[in-house]
């Protein structure tokens, strides 16, 4: 179940990231994490690696949690 809900959250963020760069950084911005947090999040957000690792990864999270069933 939690590999389900990771995948499901990775998902979102990876395709949010793709779809809409912009919007997703400035709701980071507009969250009010402390400043150098949000300076690393925003960086983080504004390399296309980090949303296709994102959604790389929720497919295979989705597989092991199949194949590991108590996780």
């Amino acid at each position: 179940m939690v590999t389900v809900v990771l995948a499901v959250a990775l998902l979102i963020v990876g395709l949010a990231l793709v779809f809409y760069q912009g919007p997703a950084i400035d709701l980071v911005r507009a969250v009010g994490l402390p400043a150098d947090v949000q300076r690393e999040v925003v960086s983080w957000m504004g390399e296309q690696i980090v949303a296709w690792a994102a959604l790389a990864a929720s497919p295979i999270l989705l597989i092991v949690g199949s194949l590991l069933p108590n996780i």
